[in-house]
């Protein structure tokens, strides 16, 4: 029996390893190939003259990349790592405390829960919903004085340890980046061949060369512990992004985060059936993101926001200013949608200080949304003609409207008969109300009431969206408010709207709205990027165009093109002759602007808000302009909300445009200058060689 046993045995095993061999063998050599991707830098953002916004900055990194190492495994090279850097434990949480207590103490978690009780779980439970259950009753009875049996050096391992375990497998992840030091850095390297996974490398992390100017605009960009926010995750998943990937989690970085992201590194890991990898193949060395160059210049911005600083702590000394504490700017070229400068400041209180400091609000331009006043004037007008109520050269009475039941509503002064432009160089009240009634299908009578149509607010409306009043611009940033459209239809708010004091609009659609005016009537898409580059390894230079942004007309204003000269005409009164409510600030400049004040009567809803039972009565005050008025380069909107209370105007808005305005003519003579001299220089240069020759 013995005998023919063996005989069975060894008949069976040369059966096996004659026929089945060569199978059995392949099976055993099997390879697997798994491609890792490995992130790169993102793109760097410039301004408009070449300078960096946003850079790159290299710091060193310690990484740990799994390849197949155990629990066991990487808790002792953790605990090597943790002997040799300092390691924030701040982020540790108790979960993971007392998953580290059970791997280190598995004898004492075991008596957790006692075989008895086990017993009769397993009579109601099966399989893996008995482990699980299990494993969630030890860690409910571990104590807090357990896990205060952790030390220091164990939470070091902890969280070293949950580094290693965060990400994918053969995917390098993130140890430390933050703060690491020359002398770890070095000792780390010194003692990688006994810490299987870890390495040392270069990382970077995202740097803003101006600190916080225009930083709301810029946004951000998510940490290596962050990854991709869990409510992107499935997006950013399916477009082969890895979970600990850096992306951009707001605005700019957000809005461009495909372009600025780049090509990731490729590399080919073959691993043999137990996942210990074979050999490492590069596949493609990768590119980091593509360079975006914006169309803001940083020296205008930053003249601007020095001008919005100091203006404001100049209005704060004026009576009645108790609840003013912010405003913004808007350059723009007006042909072209190009941002300039998006500017805004915001005086806050400091909690270090007690006292107040000044931030960056920026994106105040297309967050928030306010009564602008007079400004919209010019929309009004080309309103009028477009329905037929009014045309060039038709004459109102400016007087004091009394309609029933209501007080006089009027203009600033009487100023009797007046035409459409001299309505707009003086801001005349009423030659807008008497528009606005012919709009409604009104007619008005002394202390009678006043029945108007409805309708005439969509009309009215859905004219100033053809200017960018109301809707959204289309600028290349999330989160642009329309603002606010008043909900009644009584007569009287129509006539409140069609001076800007009913309907709320942003700063930025001021600028769209002025834009449209100074260029004949386009309506133009603004944009902040203007052109996308391929990155250089000289990172002192910028690389070749990919894509230029050209610009966008959004639509063609309805009208006549003699319509749209008149309304320039009252805009380049305003500023330039003499009785316009602008003169006394750009009547001499040589840049000859054109443009329209805005007060408007309002009431308060800012961080203050809460202290009243009413909201306050505020004004509001709102320039928009462009120079020269003829061919103009450059057009700017100023809002200034909640600017005072009672009657004292201390005229912020007015003083802030010609400022700025200033500035950029100014700053446009000084490079002028400098490029002169250069092509001096370089002309005397090519004389002197064809002199030496």
């Amino acid at each position: 029996m013995v005998f023919l046993l063996f005989s069975v045995l060894i008949f069976r095993l040369g059966f096996v390893q004659i026929v089945y061999g060569d199978d059995y063998k392949r099976e055993i050599e099997r390879t697997e190939d798994i491609t890792v991707n490995n992130p790169v830098p993102r793109g760097k953002i410039y301004d408009s003259t070449g300078k960096i916004i946003v850079d790159n900055m290299p710091q060193n990194a310690i990484t740990y990349t799994n390849s197949g190492a155990s629990q066991e495994e990487m808790l002792e090279t953790a605990a090597k790592l943790a002997k040799l850097i300092d390691k924030d434990t701040s982020k540790v949480r108790e979960r993971d405390m007392k998953d580290y207590w059970i791997m280190t103490n598995p004898e004492r978690a075991e008596e957790k829960v006692p075989q008895k009780e086990q017993d009769v779980m397993k009579e109601e439970l099966e399989g893996s919903v008995f482990d699980k259950e299990i494993y969630q009753l030890t860690l409910d009875r571990i104590t807090e004085e357990e896990l205060a049996e952790l030390t220091d050096d164990d939470l070091e391992i902890l969280a070293i340890y949950s580094d290693f375990t965060s990400g994918y497998a053969l995917t390098p992840q993130i140890v430390k980046n933050k703060e690491v030091s020359d002398e770890e850095f070095a000792v780390v390297s010194e003692n990688l061949q006994h810490l299987p996974g870890v390495d040392t490398t270069t990382d970077w992390e995202r740097h803003y060369t101006f600190n916080s100017t225009l930083k709301s605009v810029l946004g951000s960009v998510s940490s290596s512990e962050e990854g991709i926010p869990a409510e992107q995750l499935d997006y950013y998943l399916a477009r082969d992004y890895s979970r600990n990937d850096r992306v951009g989690k707001s605005y700019i970085e957000l809005q461009y985060e495909e372009v600025l992201h780049g090509q990731k590194a490729k590399v080919k890991n073959v691993t043999n059936k137990a996942g210990s990898v074979l050999e490492t193949i590069p596949i493609s060395e990768g590119q980091r993101g593509k360079d975006l160059v914006l169309s803001v210049d940083m020296d205008l911005q930053l003249a601007t926001e020095k001008i919005l600083e100091e203006e404001l702590r100049s209005a704060k000394g004026s009576p009645g200013t108790g609840l003013l504490d912010r405003a913004y700017v808007v350059l723009s070229d007006p042909y072209s949608g190009e941002v300039l400068t998006m500017a805004g400041r915001k005086i806050v209180k400091d909690e270090e200080t007690g006292g107040s400091k000044m931030t960056d609000d920026a994106l105040g331009n297309i967050t928030s949304t306010y009564n602008v006043g007079s400004a919209v004037k010019g929309a009004t007008i080309l309103t009028g003609y477009n329905e037929g109520v009014i045309s060039p050269g038709t004459v109102f009475n400016d007087r004091p409207l009394q309609i029933k039941g209501t007080p006089p509503k009027k203009s600033w002064k009487n100023f009797g008969p007046i035409n459409d432009v001299n309505a707009l160089k003086v801001s005349s009240n009423v030659y807008m109300f008497e528009t606005a009634i012919r709009i409604g299908g009104g007619r008005y009578e002394h202390n009678k009431s006043l029945p108007l149509n409805k309708q005439g607010f969509s009309t009215i409306r859905d004219s100033f969206a053809q200017f960018g009043l109301g809707v959204r611009t289309g600028i290349d940033l999330p989160n642009e408010q329309t603002g606010f459209k008043g909900e009644s239809t009584l007569p009287g708010f129509m006539l409140d709207l069609v001076i800007g004091q009913y309907d709320t609009y942003s700063n930025m659609q001021l600028a769209q709205y002025v834009s449209t005016i100074a260029n004949g009537g386009n309506r133009m898409e603004p944009h902040l990027v203007k052109e996308m580059r391929e990155p250089l390894l000289d990172n002192e230079q910028l690389g070749p165009i990919v894509q230029e942004i050209a610009p966008k007309v959004l639509n063609k204003v309805d009208g006549k093109d003699e319509w749209m000269d008149r309304v320039q005409e009252g805009f380049r009164k305003v500023t330039q002759e003499t009785g316009g409510t602008g003169v006394v600030y750009f009547g001499k400049k040589d840049y000859k602007p054109a443009g329209k004040t805005g007060t408007a009567e309002a009431f308060y809803d800012g961080p203050e808000r809460s202290k009243y039972d009413e909201p306050p009565e505020v004004m509001n005050l709102s320039f928009v302009g462009y120079a020269p008025h003829k061919n103009p380069e450059v057009a700017i909107s100023v809002l200034v909300p909640w600017a005072f209370q009672g009657s004292v105007d201390h005229k912020a808005n007015m003083k802030i445009a010609e400022r700025v305005l200033d500035a950029y003519f100014e700053i446009k003579k000084e490079r002028q200058a400098e490029q002169k001299d250069e092509d001096i220089t370089k002309q005397e240069a090519i004389d002197v060689t064809n002199d030496e020759e």
